[in-house]
This record gives C-alpha cells, structure tokens and sequence, in this order.
C-alpha cells in the first residue's frame, strides 16, 4: 500500500455497520463496508469532523481579551481537535472599535502565517455591537459599546481581518438594518438575527433583506415575554431563517429544543456557544463582558450578581450531541450531522460532504460511555492531529 494512504475503520455513525475509510493526500478515496464475516462492531464510531460555527474561546484562552496574540488562534485550533472540532468560526464579540479591529487584525494574521491556524478557521464571526441595547437582549454583553449598524465601521474591520469576516450577528430593530443586511449579503456575509428585541415586521424585513439564520435562538432574550407576537415566534415561523441552538441542558429545556428540531429540520444547527472558562475548574471569574462571573461545579456558567442570566457557555459540541441522545430528542446520525454536515453545508465549506468519496478526511473517532461522547482520534485532512 502507498505510503500516503491512510485506512481507519469504525462503525459508521449512522448507519451502524463497519467500515473501512481510505484516505489518500487528505482526501476520501474509499469506503468500504466491512463483509459479514469480518465485520466487527465493536469498533468505534466513525463521523465527520465537527463544525462549530460560534466559539469564544476555550480552555482559558480568549478571542476577546486584547491585545490578542498570533499564538492564541493556533493554540485554541490544536486543543479543539481533542473536542472533535475540526473547522470553526473563531467569535469576535460586542467590544471597543479599536479592540475589536485588533482581535480581528491578529485572527487574520495568524490564519495567514500559520497552517494550522488557516486550516482550522473557516471564518470569523462577529457577534455585536450591532444588537439591542436592552436588558436581557444584549445578554451578557457590554451596554457601552452597543451601537447601531454602521457600514463605514464594518468596512473598517473587514479590512482589519482580511475578509475573514464570515457571520455577522445583529439585531434589526435598528432603523439603519435592512440595508445594512443588504450590503452584508453583497459581499457574501452570512447576516444572523441575534441579541435582539425586534419586532415581527423588523425580523420579516431583516428576512427579505437577506438575514437567514438566528443565534442561538431561545437565548439572549427577555427573561418574559408576550404570549404572541414575539421574535422568538417570529423567528421560528421564518423559514428563511437557519436556528442555531446550545444544547447544553442550561441554555434552553428540552421542551424547546424539541419545538426547534421538529420547526426548523435540516435547518436546526448546534453551537456550543463556549467561552474561554470551557475547560476551566468551577469559581468565580472576571469577564471583560460580563463582569464578576460564576461557572458552578455542574458547568452552568452565569453573571455573579443575576444567576438568571447565561454568561456564555463551557460545553462543546460532543457534548451537545450526547444531550440531544440521551434525552432521545434526537438519533446519534442526527444530532452529530446538526454539529458537522448541517453547518458545513449552510456555510458552504467543503466538508459539508461528510463520509463519502472526494470529500475532505476530516474525521472524528470515538465512542459513546459514561453518559458523554469520547472523542479517540480527530483527522484534519487526512492527517491524524489527535490520539488519546
């Protein structure tokens, strides 16, 4: 066999039979079902890599706290393989103008120079300052610098991260939106409804502009609302809309996430959502968003002086995909396609493919014990960047 061929076998994470993968200058060449008499299920599973279109940071590291350094990107990329996460978007959220360009400017660069970085970041995500500025809304984000759209800002910050800008969160409830959402949608900017309190006309003109997807919806909201209308109805209705959701059993009941799965199908995506305390031992932190902090030993993170309000979460996404399984709200096949194939596909990346022949080998191995997901092996393009 070529010295550049690859083969790992599992079982297949939706089909349930064994097989064998070939991979060949990090590509899929082969996959071939075991036979009946060599088939052993006793293997590991076998998925596609993991697509997290929303992280903040993780295990201590921060995209937020600038001056942000070259390293941080590469370094969160490396320790996202043990989490099975082979492509993400690196969160940029609501900040100063002059940090937020810098964070910006430093994720562009480090994608630039260094491989492992560029390989790993797929886009950035800019979550704010474009959002409500009312309480519950704005979440855990700072009210200073909430701001409405401004394009002449935003052209300033694409330029900063060299294009990379990819997702933008915003709240249309501001006047200057429709259009603004119009121009993002121009330069191939994927517009998300996010930390808002818009009205249904404001999200169904934020639709036609252009906007199709929520974050983290059910999230970033009025802690009470009206019965109907209200943006989180409106949203669900919105078939243009993709729905993000975490998954994490904080951030929203099982209840919701049921009425998400069943409204929005192919179009129910998972995010972790997680921050740099993922990793992290319980205690209280300092935040430069949300201020004194508390995450709780069973991994709920909220703000010190309000436990009703979230301040992000601590769970990645094999997490997120054990809780949708183990409260039977969804098939492991589904529920690992809503982390890697479903969000790939939505942001048009190559390895929205998945497990087939001539798509990227990105793959994860692992198995399901001990009430969470165990990821064995990760392989970023064929090559095998994590191994317990």
């Amino acid at each position: 066999m070529q010295e550049n061929v690859t083969v790992i076998s599992g079982v297949h994470y939706k089909t349930g039979e064994p097989v064998t993968i070939s991979v060949e200058d990090g590509i899929i060449k082969g996959i071939r079902q075991q036979s009946p008499e060599d088939a052993d299920h006793s293997l590991p599973l076998i998925g596609p890599g993991l697509v997290d279109l929303q992280i903040n940071g993780y295990s201590g590291t921060d995209f937020n706290t600038v001056p942000l350094q070259d390293r941080t990107v590469e370094k969160v990329t490396r320790a996202l393989w043990k989490e099975g996460v082979t492509s993400y978007y690196p969160t940029v959220i609501t900040n100063g103008d002059d940090e937020i360009c810098q964070a910006l400017q430093t994720i562009a660069h480090a994608c630039k120079s260094d491989s492992v970085s560029d390989a790993g970041v797929a886009g950035i995500h800019l979550e704010g300052p474009f959002i409500s500025k009312e309480d519950g809304p704005r979440g855990a984000h700072g009210a200073s610098y909430v701001k409405a759209p401004n394009w002449s800002l935003f052209q300033r910050w694409q330029e900063a991260a060299e294009g990379r800008i990819k997702i933008i969160t915003l709240s249309p409830e501001w006047p200057e939106a429709a259009r603004f959402i119009e121009r993002c949608v121009e330069q191939g900017v994927t517009v998300s409804i996010g930390h808002t309190a818009a009205t249904e006309e404001q999200i169904a003109e934020a639709v036609r502009a252009g906007a199709r997807m929520s974050t983290h919806l059910g999230n970033g909201a009025h802690l009470t609302l009206p019965r109907h209308p209200n943006y989180l109805w409106e949203q669900l209705s919105q078939d243009g809309l993709a729905a993000c959701v975490i998954a994490d059993g904080f951030h929203l009941p099982d209840s919701v996430l049921k009425v998400v799965l069943r409204t929005k199908g192919e179009r129910a995506l998972l995010v972790s959502d997680a921050v740099y305390l993922s990793g992290m031992e319980p205690g209280a932190y300092k935040s430069h968003i949300g201020g004194s902090i508390v995450l709780t030993p069973e991994g709920r993170l909220h703000i010190a002086d309000n436990p009703k309000l979230l301040a992000g979460s601590v769970q990645l996404l094999p997490h997120a995909i054990y809780h949708l399984v183990r409260r039977g709200l969804a098939g492991l096949g589904e529920a690992w396609d809503m982390a890697s194939v479903r969000p790939a596909a939505f942001m048009d990346l190559p390895s929205q493919q998945g497990l087939a022949v001539g798509a990227p080998a990105d793959l994860v191995v692992f198995v399901q014990a001990e009430n969470r997901i165990f990821i064995q092996q990760t392989y970023k393009a064929g090559k095998q960047v994590f191994s317990v």
